[in-house]
């Protein structure tokens, strides 16, 4: 089991984005719901943004199509329903303000995630302040958000190199978002030999490794028991805590929506 309490510490970090108009910010949300979880994401082939808006009792997750958006509803287990799972005033107050954020968001792409991850590398280089570049003078917005530290994990100490790599077939109601641990004996070969898999239960956050069979530990170089722990500290790492770029842009998405003075 790793030892969650060897991590780097959390630390406050300040990014000043050119946000825009912020439309979502003139509109209300039902109090009585709370302050929403969000996170937004960009597909780079099809250069369309998503959203998704989650509060205690269910979701709204919502695509950018050509000329606006479309939304679809979960339950507050998370699976899809047909019907909303608030009441129809809440609704209403919730899409249209959902639907303004993606429009403000997709607005701003593809710049906006090149800004996002370069104010994440100024993170990872140890800085607490990043700020946007911009050609003439415009109104700019402050974005103050604590990214949680990594596990501190050993590089790779067996032989050859390895890499992690998703698992597609591997249902979501047994392992959920599984991957796969690749190695190789030659450094300068892409790996290819599957030798452990890392997922959580679903529904949790409590992440589950084991060795695959087959496997010869010894020209791998480490005994199956360190190589898993050591693979559940990436998997935790890059899978399960949330890292700086995500961070980030939950904070974006929040000053758009101008939910982030809200606790």
């Amino acid at each position: 089991m790793t030892d969650m309490s060897l991590r780097l510490p959390t630390r406050r970090f300040r990014a000043v984005f050119a946000l825009g108009t912020r439309h979502a910010a003139t509109l209300p949300l039902p109090t009585s719901l709370g302050k929403p979880n969000l996170f937004g994401e960009w597909d780079d082939e099809t250069e369309l943004s998503s959203l998704y808006v989650g509060f205690g009792t269910g979701q709204v997750h919502l695509d950018a199509v050509d000329g606006g958006a479309e939304h679809h509803f979960h339950d507050a287990a998370g699976d899809d329903t047909d019907t909303s799972p608030w009441g129809p005033g809440d609704t209403a107050q919730v899409v249209a303000w959902a639907t303004a954020l993606l429009t403000d968001l997709q607005a701003l792409m593809p710049d906006l995630i090149d800004d996002v991850d370069d104010a994440a590398a100024w993170h990872d280089a140890g800085l607490d302040l990043w700020v946007c570049e911009v050609e003439e003078p415009t109104h700019l917005d402050l974005v103050e958000v604590d990214i949680e530290g990594e596990l501190l994990t050993l590089p790779w100490l067996g032989a050859g190199h390895v890499e992690h790599d998703h698992v597609d077939e591997a249902p979501d109601d047994v392992r959920e978002h599984p991957i796969a641990l690749l190695w190789a004996a030659d450094e300068h070969r892409t790996p290819d030999q599957p030798i452990a898999e890392a997922w959580l239960t679903p529904g949790t956050e409590q992440t589950v490794t084991r060795a695959l069979p087959g496997v010869d530990w010894a020209a791998v170089g480490m005994p199956a028991d360190e190589v898993l722990p050591w693979l559940e500290g990436i998997y935790l790492n890059h899978h399960v805590l949330p890292d700086p770029a995500g961070t980030i842009l939950t904070g974006v998405l929040e000053r758009l929506g101008g939910i982030d003075g809200i606790d």
